[in-house]
């Protein structure tokens, strides 16, 4: 899985490092992220660990961590990642996705995702593109739809979330048959925004 920049039009995707790390930590004071219940967002005093998590996770072929830019002003605006990466099943999670909160509901996650599922499909050759959420959350459960990926089911007693509520995640995917309608579609969303 190798470290590659992922370049939009107006998002820019870049393997995250430490340079990002002051800009993150901004992102994420920008709405408190960290105290959202239904998310895994590191406080920005505990960035380093989530750095150094990150690459180790890469270093071990399973995870791409990126900082999610935007494009003119070279400005960190969050996170997120490829997980679960199983090259013997051409088969890769997206996750980990965090925005500032003046960057929600913008489109700045639909072209990320864009780009991300742009580059698992025609780089790496995937087959599937899995995304979870948890089931309370509902903001991200519609912007997942929004991508064009399919509900498949709730994962139930999944994790363990930081204050010990027992999740229950919502699995998502968009498989390579369905890409090309995906991509038509959020090539036109993006147009439009």
């Amino acid at each position: 899985m190798e470290q590659t920049a992922l370049e939009g039009r107006r998002v820019r995707l870049e393997p995250l490092s430490e340079a990002h790390l002051p800009g993150l930590a901004r992102a994420i004071e920008d709405g408190r992220l960290w105290e959202l219940p239904v998310t895994f967002v590191p406080h920005p005093r505990d960035l380093a660990q989530f750095l150094d998590d990150a690459q180790t996770a890469h270093a071990a072929g399973r995870e791409l961590a990126f900082a999610t830019l935007d494009a003119a002003s070279g400005r960190v605006l969050g996170s997120t990642r490829f997980r679960c990466f199983e090259a013997a099943h051409r088969r890769v999670e997206i996750g980990f996705t965090f925005l500032a909160a003046s960057s929600q509901r913008t489109h700045i996650n639909t072209e990320a995702k864009y780009l991300m599922l742009r580059h698992a499909f025609e780089s790496w050759g995937c087959n599937r593109v899995e995304l979870l959420t948890d089931e309370r959350n509902t903001k991200s459960r519609q912007a997942i739809v929004r991508i064009g990926a399919r509900e498949e089911g709730i994962v139930r007693n999944h994790m363990v979330m930081r204050d010990g509520y027992i999740r229950n995640s919502v699995l998502y995917s968009l498989i390579r048959p369905e890409w090309p309608q995906a991509r038509l579609a959020l090539e036109g969303r993006l147009q439009a925004a």
